[in-house]
């Protein structure tokens, strides 16, 4: 039986890497696990089993935007490579600058892969998006058409196709639909967050465009489960060069599929603005953006604050990037086909979302009704 790989998880402390790194521990599927990120594990509210699974790995804290943390994270006592690189490493807010961007995604990304060249990496997987595809309504396949409909897609489709021509970078590159599950502070959560203050307000809850907009899912502990299977795949048929996988389930999730579990959860009306009053609002998306998010925050606030919470991270904030009429729309059957992969998490429930904020809850960041 060959040896366990050893493996460095770069940017690990996120939604997605912390969920890595406990299928890796709980699984025992490595020697040796490296994390590094800037974020410290004890500030990023970790949950019970994510804490167990820190205490199992080395955790480095550094900058991987600087290059001397990144030659840090790659070089061990004994002088050997990590044989799996796993880089999560990237910035997830939306409408930055473009500078912030370039650095902590193309630069940040870049550079870590020609280190992965330079230390012989068996394997190294990028984490990517869904968002670069055209956003047509139909499912992209990974070969499909490429328009990336936000910045931070821009610059993440500028990494993927830099990657795919370094020269000895054994690659796979992962293209997820909107992630959700225990611990997203993102995705799906702002909504079931709005969920929770129309039914403080009594009101009925309407999102701008329509109810078959696409917005496919994927589970996180799925996404995590991928990860490991696509790198073993990789290294244990001695692929070459670079292989990319979509990671979306067959729900083929929209808009009303999450509104169908936000009124069963909260007990509250939903509905659509339509295109016509969506078509409108696009024509001043920046007041209607911040007309949309001054109708949340201050219930969000309220409510709160009625629950005796001084603060919390998540918000019900909206960026305005999100609101226009994009589609995510995935095939996410390939990666089955090639490696044999299996979604355990084929469809979008409600016990899927209600488990988010019971997590929550039990962080004493979401209020306790």
């Amino acid at each position: 039986m060959s040896p366990k790989p050893t493996v460095l998880v770069l940017g690990g402390v996120g939604f997605i890497g912390r969920k890595f790194v406990a299928y890796l521990t709980e699984h025992d599927l490595a020697s040796e696990i490296r994390v590094m990120d800037k974020v410290l594990p004890q500030t990023a509210y970790l949950n019970k089993r994510c804490t167990a699974a820190f205490e199992k790995v080395e955790f480095m804290q550094g900058n991987l935007s600087i290059p001397a943390s990144i030659e840090k994270a790659f070089t061990r006592p004994d002088g050997s490579n990590f044989d799996y690189v796993i880089n999560f490493a990237a910035e997830t807010k939306f409408s930055q600058p473009e500078e912030i961007y370039e650095e902590r995604i193309y630069r940040l990304s870049i550079n870590c892969a020609k280190e992965a060249v330079k230390r012989n990496t068996k394997v190294f997987v990028q984490f990517s998006t869904g968002d670069i595809y055209e956003s047509d309504g139909t499912a992209s396949k990974e070969d499909s058409k490429t328009k990336p409909w936000n910045v931070m897609a821009q610059y993440k489709l500028k990494v993927d196709n830099e990657l795919q021509n370094m020269a000895g970078l054994n690659l796979i590159i992962l293209r997820p639909a909107v992630v959700y599950g225990i611990g997203a502070m993102g995705g799906l959560t702002p909504r079931l967050i709005c969920g929770r203050v129309y039914q403080h307000l009594g009101q009925k809850m309407e999102f701008l465009w329509t109810k078959d907009l696409r917005i496919n899912t994927v589970h996180v502990l799925d996404v995590a489960k991928a990860v490991w299977q696509t790198a073993n795949w990789y290294v244990s048929n001695d692929k070459t060069g670079s292989f990319v996988f979509n990671l979306s389930d067959e729900n083929d999730t929209d808009q009303e599929a999450v509104n169908a579990h936000i009124r069963a959860i909260f007990g509250i009306e939903t509905g659509f603005q339509g295109k016509l009053i969506s078509q409108m609002a696009k024509l001043n998306m920046k007041g209607a953006t911040e007309d949309i998010n001054e109708m949340h925050l201050a219930p969000w606030s309220s409510i709160l604050k009625a629950h005796s919470m001084k603060s919390s991270p998540l918000t019900p904030y909206l960026d305005q990037e999100l609101l226009y009429n994009n589609a995510v729309s995935l095939d996410g059957t390939k990666i089955c086909t090639t490696t044999g992969f299996v979604y355990d998490h084929p469809k979008l429930t409600e016990a899927s979302l209600r488990e988010i904020i019971v997590d929550f809850q039990e962080l004493g960041i979401w209020p306790r009704d």
